[in-house]
């Protein structure tokens, strides 16, 4: 991979520099890389070092429903979901209702 983004957060990684943003920063660039597996891995090292992290789990969740894991994908949705109510996050929480309403609609199929 040569994204310079991810090159640097994945140096500081191996520094010694584990942090929930790091991993995030790090999730959300490989996301984008569409390196989903990868993505997927350090976004459930972030929501373990920091549960209140609404934002990583619904990227948690797009993560694993681009992987095909639909249960997974839920479960991280449900999580966030609750965590973007109780920080009032409102923005995450409209983001993720959609995400499980796709989730729903595939299921239905």
């Amino acid at each position: 991979m040569t994204n310079p983004i991810i090159e640097r957060l994945q140096a500081q990684l191996q520094a010694g520099k584990d942090s929930p943003l790091l991993r995030f920063g790090l999730g959300s660039a490989l996301f984008n890389e569409k390196a989903f597996a990868l993505a997927a891995e350090h976004l459930r090292v972030c929501v373990k070092q920091m549960p209140d992290h609404s934002a990583a789990w619904k990227l948690l969740g797009r993560s694993e429903m681009a992987l095909g894991s639909d249960e997974a994908a839920r479960s991280a949705f449900t999580a966030g979901l609750e965590v973007a109510r109780q920080k009032g996050d409102v923005q995450v929480e409209r983001e993720i209702g959609v995400f499980l309403k796709k989730l729903a609609r595939k299921s239905a199929e």
